[in-house]
């Protein structure tokens, strides 16, 4: 019997995954590979506060360190309030280590400032924003970008130091710090406390000059050009050249004095005088206060003016006026009270070790003898005064021996007030004269003399009469002569005769300087001191319009 073949078919399992589904796998493995692999080389994120956002671009703009690129500008916005620029950067994975809390931000484009130029690179390839590493120990990612770059980095070898002034603006970033007219420094930094009302100036002096830095070390601004016009003349300093453009601060130790021990703390603080002259005499800090009261003007008496003895100075103005009139005295009271330091010092040297006490004494003891102080003038170009101290025997001790708490240093009127205070004396007594009664009386003598010489002539006319006579010639010859001897001395006083008429010219010529010494006598009433100054000039006429 033959075989059916069979009409039912062979089944057979087909596969569920078909290998090319492994191509897509493929790529979403090396996609999640290269996601990490971006995620894991990719830095932090960083935010930077700049004033503006001149130069800087998305996603062009790059964060560079020691010249290479560490980072670039992904994003920049206002911030909520429109005061400045949030940029916001990607940062590289190696410049994580870099970003402490000390680190350093600033744009690099072209700069001409007062250390030079620089930046001139970046003309074609533009601005970048230059990172200087930290070395804190805490992380940061919030910084404020420097308007200007640091002037040195903060592992940078020397010495840090803060000056301090009543006045902002003494100083600016990047002034040189002089010492005997060498850059030894820079200025780093400037604050203002408005809890101390002070200004704060950071500087930074270079290794190894921060060793000339010492306890006693004193810092003043030095300028271009230091002119001075004072009661002592004039004195012209002229720096460094930089110095002549842009300013900066010296220091140095005082000659003569200790210079103390070395300073090697950071951020110690210093003060800033204004000037040279102050420093030395903030050395004169031993002194005793007294007020002299003067009776002249003081204009021209500054605070800070010399107070002299003989040329030598041993003190300083220190408030002119001390005072100002207040109500109850007011503008009677002729004293204008001086306030001055007579400066240990000046008088003696530190090392007599003479005291304040002694030297109070020596000065009460000086006053007895007759020393006082008078105003001179020191400059005759500025008209600036100074303090003059001489001895006057003759003058007597004040009854005043103190003025609100201050002991009073007796005065003297200067020379020129005293010329003038003279000057004065005689005019009153020119103008006390009885010159009115004196022409009266020479009126009167005048009258008589008139008078009298009315009647000698009448005389001589009636002798003439009786020389004439027969009778009279009959006289002897002698009796004769005697009469015609009277008759020439009676002529001799006649309106004819010499001396007649030289008494009654003599007389004219007295009253007309009379008449003419009227108007000097009611000036020198009305203004005594036109002996010395010339009168104020009469304005010239103006011609008015006639009539018409």
């Amino acid at each position: 019997m033959t075989e059916k073949p069979s009409t039912s078919a062979k089944t057979q399992a087909i596969k569920q995954v078909s290998s090319i589904w492994l191509v897509p796998l493929i790529a979403v493995g090396i996609g999640i590979w290269m996601l990490f692999q971006y995620m894991t080389a990719q830095g932090p994120q960083i935010t930077l506060k700049m004033e503006t956002a001149e130069g800087i671009e998305v996603g062009k703009t790059e964060i560079k360190a020691l010249n290479v690129k560490v980072g670039v500008v992904t994003k920049v916005v206002l911030n909520e309030d429109y005061s400045s620029i949030e940029v916001t950067a990607q940062m590289n994975k190696d410049a994580a280590r870099m970003l402490k809390d000390d680190t350093l931000f600033w744009v690099v484009k072209p700069r001409i400032g007062k250390s030079g130029v620089s930046g001139l690179d970046t003309l074609l390839s533009g601005a970048y924003i230059q990172l200087q590493p930290g070395r804190s120990d805490v992380a940061k990612f919030d910084f404020e970008v420097l308007d200007v770059p640091p002037v040195a980095p903060p592992d940078a070898k020397g010495l840090r130091l803060i000056l301090t002034h009543n006045e902002a603006g003494k100083l600016g970033v990047g002034d040189p710090v002089l010492y005997e007219g060498f850059t030894v420094g820079r200025v780093e930094k400037t604050t203002f406390d408005t809890a101390t009302k002070k200004a704060h100036y950071q500087l930074f002096i270079f290794e190894p000059y921060d060793s000339l830095i010492r306890k006693r070390t004193r810092f003043w601004l030095t300028s271009g050009v230091d002119l001075q016009m004072s009661a002592e003349g004039f004195n012209l300093k002229i720096g460094s050249i930089e110095s002549l453009i842009t300013g900066g601060v010296s220091f140095r130790v005082p000659k003569g004095r200790d210079p103390g021990e070395l300073i090697t703390k950071d951020y110690s603080k210093f003060r800033l005088y204004n000037n040279l002259k102050l420093v030395r005499e903030r050395f004169f800090d031993e002194y005793l206060e007294y007020v002299m009261m003067f009776e002249e003007s003081v204009r021209g008496l500054q605070p800070g003016a010399p107070v002299e003895y003989k040329g030598i100075r041993i003190g300083t103005v220190q408030k002119v006026p001390l005072k100002l009139p207040s109500y109850g005295h007011g503008f009677t009271n002729k004293h204008i009270p001086v306030l001055v330091r007579i400066e240990l010092g000046r008088v003696w040297d530190h090392s007599d070790n003479i005291t304040l006490e002694a030297l109070k004494a020596s000065m009460t003891s000086e006053f007895q003898h007759g020393l006082r102080a008078t105003l001179k003038t020191g400059n005759l170009l500025t008209g600036a005064l100074l303090v003059d101290l001489d001895v006057y025997p003759e003058e007597k001790m004040p009854k005043q021996k103190e003025f609100d708490g201050y002991a009073v240093f007796p005065t003297k009127a200067g020379g020129f007030a005293q010329i003038q205070r003279d000057i004065t004396s005689i005019l009153k007594k020119i103008n006390n004269l009885p010159v009115e009664d004196t022409l009266e009386t020479l009126n009167t003598t005048l009258q008589t003399s008139q008078q009298t010489l009315r009647a000698a002539e009448s005389v001589a006319k009636e002798l003439k009469g009786l020389l004439a006579a027969k009778d009279t010639q009959a006289i002897p010859g002698e009796v004769r002569e005697s009469l015609q001897k009277i008759q020439d001395t009676l002529d001799g006083y006649g309106p004819n005769a010499a001396p007649y008429q030289n008494l009654e010219q003599a007389l004219a010529e007295f009253e007309q300087v009379m008449v003419e010494l009227q108007p000097v006598l009611r000036q020198l009433n009305t203004k005594p001191n036109s002996l010395i100054f010339t009168s104020e000039k009469a304005a010239d006429p103006i011609p008015a319009g006639g009539q018409k």
